[in-house]
């Protein structure tokens, strides 16, 4: 998959993995990614999406932590959470909102199957042990999208690595993998004054 690695994406990981702001940053996050991806749905199915990416994403923020906790890389860690919700958006017939089109889901599966078989993520079950305790909320499917699917937002022939986009506007294999300095402010909706809380 491509993905896009900047100072902000450092910050964030920080953020999530800092007690005391973490919670100021997972809620920010969430919104942002739920943001991000009702704007590539019909502007008539956004609400009825939005408190299910709003659950969705809440649980893949801890399977991010998780797999930085195991010693998966920042850029890595992140591709499953991205992963996991392309598993949901096939799922539901989302296909205008996939970022890979269906065709390599099954790859992308394979490179981490060692960390989604450790935590019960499956495609039919993208969250797996991550799910929310509340659950996630129910979400009407587009199932007929999959019946000629365009996946008109989805980047194909990433499915063999992780492929980020600096910067700069190089594509490089992996990211970076050295953690440069940023604050903890830096993340979505982390103040200094939660900082200072910490």
């Amino acid at each position: 998959m491509k993905l896009y690695q900047n100072p902000r994406h450092w910050a964030s990981m920080k953020a999530l993995t800092t007690p005391g702001v973490r919670n100021v940053a997972n809620y920010a996050l969430v919104k942002m990614h739920t943001k991000i991806f009702l704007g590539k749905a019909d502007e008539e199915r956004r609400e009825e999406r939005r408190d299910h990416l709003d659950d969705f994403f809440d649980g893949t923020m801890d399977a991010y932590v998780a797999a930085l906790q195991e010693g998966y890389s920042e850029a890595e860690a992140r591709e499953i959470t991205h992963i996991q919700a392309n598993f949901d958006f096939f799922n539901h017939g989302w296909t205008e909102m996939m970022e890979i089109p269906g065709d390599e889901l099954q790859p992308h599966y394979r490179r981490y199957e060692a960390f989604f078989v450790a935590h019960d993520i499956t495609i039919d079950d993208p969250l797996g042990e991550f799910e929310p305790d509340d659950g996630v909320a129910e979400a009407p499917k587009t199932l007929e999208k999959l019946e000629e699917p365009e996946f008109e937002n989805a980047v194909a022939g990433f499915d063999d690595d992780v492929y980020v986009e600096t910067a700069d506007g190089e594509t490089v294999v992996g990211g970076d993998t050295e953690e440069p300095d940023v604050s903890v402010t830096d993340a979505p909706g982390v103040s200094d004054e939660d900082a200072k809380a910490d």
